[in-house]
């Protein structure tokens, strides 16, 4: 009998108030097995998480993901760097625009695919101004008021 894995998808949900989302990737994680334990039963966050580059390679720093509740003392570290898994030309291409422009890499979504892999969803972002922030909630309004009036 296959098993199937969950439909585990953590969303960092402040990250699109924050940030304007320019380019998305997909990463793998290079993850211990108490680790991927953790995140197929939902236990982790996104909230203050960031990317970096060290020596050429692509980390998730701050993301915590709780220690497995069966692991004994070889349980991981809630919130060590992760390295990220993209190809050579992605990660070059991620570099220089980080370099270039100014943007920074975010972490929007973790999820667990079909073969029952952890995937880390990334974006390109530029930081919002205190304006471009109002003007977003502006709209989130807008949107609830007009969806309440099309359901009266």
């Amino acid at each position: 009998m296959v098993h199937k894995p969950a439909n585990i998808n953590i969303k960092n949900r402040k990250v699109s108030f924050e940030f304007e989302l320019i380019e998305r990737f997909d990463a793998g994680m290079q993850l211990v097995g108490t680790e991927i334990k953790s995140i197929r039963n939902g236990k982790a966050n996104l909230s203050d998480s960031y990317c970096q580059f060290f020596n050429g390679e692509l980390y998730v720093k701050s993301l915590h993901i709780a220690e497995y509740e069966m692991g004994t003392h070889f349980n991981h570290i809630a919130k060590r760097d992760r390295k990220l898994l993209l190809t050579k030309k992605e990660l070059r291409k991620l570099d220089r625009k980080v370099k270039e422009t100014g943007l920074t890499i975010v972490p929007v979504r973790l999820y667990v695919n079909d073969k029952g892999l952890a995937k880390l969803e990334i974006s390109l972002a530029r930081g919002k101004k205190t304006y471009d922030k109002r003007e977003t909630l502006k709209l989130k309004d807008s949107k609830r008021e007009m969806d309440r009036m099309m359901k009266h």
